[in-house]
């Protein structure tokens, strides 16, 4: 995978009835998903929006300052898009926990917008439509190694590593009982 793709203007557009590969960053790349609290705010959140049959997912890796998830988008949460409902209720959560007990961190994320005061999520997702077998299974390849690379050394194996699909995929139990294979789509 070429790393140019993280670095280049993003689309993040997505429709509903597609798969995609998604990578959401936090702002500034700041390891704030290094705490498994936050972690789990995200795990909730997507299992939420499935049990609500508002997603399907696939994959996915929370890394200390990003997520990649490989998901179909299925209906709208009201007149909102699944993700947007993701990010406006996974960054509510976690500046809530920070003005409760980091407030030293919370300054990090503050901005000066007109709709908000603070910002987890850059603005820039990235969204890649996943339109081959071959494509998904490359992206969740790339997301179940994703934290054995070097400059992360998160786990040995793609199924020690807690915050991912990779058990799943390995070993068929899903920790989470949140996620679809695959393999039942394509």
């Amino acid at each position: 995978m070429s790393n140019n793709l993280f670095t280049k203007p993003r689309n993040s557009r997505m429709s509903l009835g597609e798969i995609y590969f998604w990578t959401c960053t936090i702002k500034d790349w700041k390891k704030l998903l290094a705490r498994d609290k936050y972690k789990q705010i995200i795990t909730d959140s997507l299992k939420q929006l499935v049990d609500k049959g508002l997603i399907t997912l696939y994959s996915f890796v929370i890394m200390p300052n990003h997520i990649h998830l490989v998901w179909r988008l299925n209906k709208l949460n009201g007149k909102e898009m699944p993700h947007a409902s993701f990010n406006k209720v996974t960054a509510h959560l976690i500046i809530k926990d920070l003005k409760e007990n980091h407030h030293k961190v919370l300054p990090y994320f503050q901005v000066k917008e007109k709709e908000r005061q603070f910002r987890i999520w850059q603005r820039d997702p990235l969204a890649i439509l996943m339109d081959s077998k071959f494509k998904v299974e490359q992206k969740i390849e790339y997301i179940h190694l994703n934290p054995l690379q070097d400059k992360w050394n998160l786990a040995s194996f793609p199924e020690d590593y807690k915050w991912s699909s990779a058990k799943f995929y390995e070993t068929g139990i899903d920790d989470f009982n949140m996620l679809t294979d695959y393999r039942k789509v394509f």
